[in-house]
């Protein structure tokens, strides 16, 4: 991994995880003592988190951390719920999916476990995990693309809100549970159903 990639991970991940909020200010220098580099892969990476809006570059006050506005999370959360909304019609449209239930049955034990050991990075990565499977058994690339477009975005407020209210991991693994009981049953209305109230806690967070 070149130096220009390690600051841009570094720094990615430490935004994504909440670590870095929303209006920190960010040194280059300071990265660069972080991780032993040069300023110049450092300012690289400054511009391509800048290209990705997770940064802001401003003239006088060097780079700041983007904010997320309530409208761009529930903008973020609409396209979310539509997108995998689809693509489970899609993925289910020939009935159950026995193949899949397996797969997300080892996440949601994931997800409980994480729970019990407080660990709201390995929760958050179970439950991207879990609806990024659904989308991809639709076997939609287009899905499947915007998706990862919308990953890092997505990630970052589920950080924010669970850090925010905790409380609400065990319902959002409640609502795992009947996701997954929705795709073993081939029934892509509740899994919609199901979806939407999921979203919903989300928005009422924002």
């Amino acid at each position: 991994m070149s130096s220009a990639e390690r600051a841009y991970e570094h720094t990615k991940h430490q935004i994504i995880r909440g670590e870095l909020p929303g209006g920190t200010l960010l040194s280059e220098g300071v990265v660069c003592q972080e991780l032993g580099i040069s300023r110049t892969p450092v300012h690289e990476a400054f511009l391509r988190l800048a290209a990705e809006q997770l940064l802001t570059l401003e003239s006088r006050k060097g780079a700041v951390v983007r904010r997320m506005s309530p409208s761009e999370s529930a903008d973020v959360l609409e396209m979310r719920e539509a997108v995998e909304a689809s693509a489970a019609t899609r993925a289910l449209r020939g009935g159950p999916r026995p193949d899949l239930v397996p797969v997300l049955d080892d996440l949601l034990r994931d997800q409980a476990d994480a729970i019990a050991e407080h660990d709201v990075d390995r929760f958050v990565d179970a439950d991207d995990a879990f609806h990024t499977a659904v989308v991809a058994a639709a076997e939609n690339p287009v899905a499947v693309h915007f998706t990862r477009l919308l990953h890092d975005r997505q990630q970052r407020l589920r950080h924010q809100l669970i850090r925010v209210r905790p409380e609400q991991l065990h319902p959002a693994l409640d609502q795992h549970r009947a996701l997954a009981r929705a795709v073993a049953a081939g029934d892509a209305a509740r899994y919609a159903e199901v979806l939407r109230d999921h979203v919903a806690g989300h928005r009422g967070a924002l």
